[in-house]
């Protein structure tokens, strides 16, 4: 309040002082008009000689006129260049307000009513607004690779391409770090012109860019809302609305693959509420003891006793139920929570364990992203020191597809876990194209082959010699393998021809939770401290698949 009544007051004195030099060169023009009409050419003549003196009192005044009327045209001068500064800046001000310094795009602020505006335009020719969102893909890895000066550098040289691909009509904002929001009008029967423009965008961003000596390529997602869409006119806001809508196809757009578009549909918005609340969901989840672990059991197929158990881990929604991991762990891998939830199943799956048969195994997945973590085997160790349960008896599986992002820290982790007692067995092995190398290299202890090939050994048109080879190969490694996904007598059947394996499957029943289990092993007498029966699982054929 201080700062806008000094400014007002400065600005009140300036204009004063304005007003009083206007109106001394005012009376100074009027006065030089009276006197010095008469008086300079007596003035003149008497300098030439021709004539006497004038009035010395009137020639003082002549001259104190012509001093008014330079300080007037001098004050005159001033206040013109002081207008052209002062409208320099209001418009610098406006500029920062409402373009991108980096970019030269219009920005957040200047972005909604921009897009307002063109509707209106558009609306008067009977023409209806496309608006698409554009975000690049992997732009962190742009910088953290080749540093923010070249993010710049990127985004700049991106946004040039996208700015020369739009119509005059058209208009692009930058509305965040990566993501740029672009509006054209169209005429409503020509709805291919939209598909063709997020085409050229996608093509022209794919473009290398070259910069201090480096080449970086770099891809879009973009989603497409228009005002053609259902319920639209009637949105508060017919921009933001068509933003919200264009991002929400463009999530859907990076979810499907990236370097594509998509068209806004209502059901991607039902999605993607319903993810949000599976997000909320599994962050309330964690803390309350929603997540419980299930267990399979794995048979030893040559004599058909049970010899372990692998945890799978399960949601028990209040809300929806029990879930599976294909729809949570994704998820949770997402919003970062994969290690917090690990940790509370591995926890309470120790702890389960630990009341077993001491020859029974309890085998555990773990996420790639947990494979990052340089201090995963060490808050391994703490949970076994926690639950007791032997180190010897824990089996940690990796997925092949993990030897593909950083071989030096799985190596790392795999040797230090091994270094613990706890054995690791290579899961899902067939569908990540390991090498042999790799193989040899990492001190594995088990290979698993993925459901998907033990699936075709008795399926029509299908191939068992894949699997049989995986079996010899495992053979020729020294390591034992499990096959997963045994659902049926046959597949069973086959597999027992193939060698000593040990297996998994719903051909011996559904994973069941804790209680179920346990009520299992109390049955066979193979909890601790009690006297074993023949640990031979009863069967249940089913056709489903395992889920997790």
């Amino acid at each position: 309040m201080k700062v806008r009544d000094k400014t007002a007051k400065r600005r009140f004195g300036s204009a004063e002082r304005d007003m009083i030099a206007l109106g001394i060169a005012i009376a100074s023009v009027i006065l030089f008009v009276g006197t010095g009409g008469s008086l300079m050419p007596k003035i003149v003549r008497s300098w030439m000689g021709l004539g006497g003196a004038p009035d010395l009192a009137l020639t003082n005044a002549v001259l104190l006129n012509i001093a008014l009327l330079i300080f007037g045209w001098r004050r005159y001068n001033e206040l013109h260049r002081e207008v052209a500064e002062r409208r320099r800046a209001e418009e610098k001000a406006r500029e920062l307000a409402e373009i991108d310094p980096l970019t030269g795009c219009l920005n957040r602020r200047s972005g909604s009513p921009a897009i307002e505006h063109l509707h209106e335009k558009a609306t008067k020719s009977h023409r209806e607004v496309a608006v698409f969102m554009i975000d690049l893909d992997n732009f962190k890895q742009i910088n953290d690779l080749n540093g923010h000066q070249m993010g710049d550098r990127v985004l700049a040289a991106i946004s040039r391409r996208i700015r020369d691909l739009l119509p005059a009509e058209g208009l692009i904002a930058r509305i965040g770090g990566d993501e740029f929001v672009c509006a054209l009008p169209y005429e409503s029967t020509r709805r291919e012109r939209i598909e063709d423009f997020a085409a050229q965008i996608i093509k022209a961003v794919s473009a290398p860019i070259e910069a201090n000596k480096m080449i970086v390529e770099s891809t879009v997602s973009v989603g497409i809302a228009t005002t053609a869409e259902a319920n639209i006119a009637q949105s508060a806001s017919l921009a933001d609305t068509l933003i919200h809508r264009a991002d929400i196809a463009m999530y859907h757009a990076k979810k499907n693959g990236r370097n594509r578009f998509f068209w806004f549909e209502t059901q991607m918005e039902d999605e993607l509420r319903f993810r949000n609340e599976l997000e909320s969901g599994i962050r309330r989840g964690i803390p309350a003891g929603e997540f419980v672990p299930f267990y399979e059991q794995q048979i030893d197929l040559e004599t058909g006793e049970l010899v372990g158990f692998e945890m799978l881990a399960r949601w028990n929604s209040p809300r929806y139920g029990l879930i599976s991991p294909e729809v949570f762990i994704p998820i949770a891998e997402d919003i970062d929570l994969i290690s917090e939830l690990s940790e509370c199943l591995i926890r309470q799956a120790l702890r389960d364990a630990r009341e077993w048969d001491p020859r029974l195994t309890l085998s555990v997945n773990i996420s790639p992203l947990q494979l990052r973590d340089p201090w995963f085997a060490q808050k391994l160790l703490h949970l076994l020191l926690e639950s007791g349960f032997p180190a010897n008896r824990l089996e940690i599986e990796i997925t092949e597809s993990c030897l593909h992002e950083n071989i030096g820290a799985v190596r790392s982790i795999v040797s230090s876990l091994k270094n613990q007692g706890i054995r690791v067995s290579l899961d899902d092995f067939g569908t990540g194209y390991s090498s042999l190398y790799q193989l040899r290299s990492l001190p594995f202890d088990r290979l698993k082959i993925d459901r998907s090939f033990v699936a075709e050994i008795t399926r029509e048109g299908g191939d068992s010699g894949l699997v049989e080879a995986m079996v010899s190969l495992g053979k020729g490694l020294a390591l034992p393998v499990t096959a997963e996904g045994i659902e049926s007598p046959e597949v069973l059947n086959a597999l027992k021809g193939m060698g000593k394996l040990k297996g998994q499957g719903y051909l011996y029943g559904q994973p069941e939770n804790a209680d179920a289990t346990r009520m299992r092993l109390a049955e066979l007498k193979m909890l601790a401290n009690e006297e074993a029966k023949p640990a031979t699982s009863s069967k249940k054929p089913t056709s489903q698949r395992k889920a997790g």
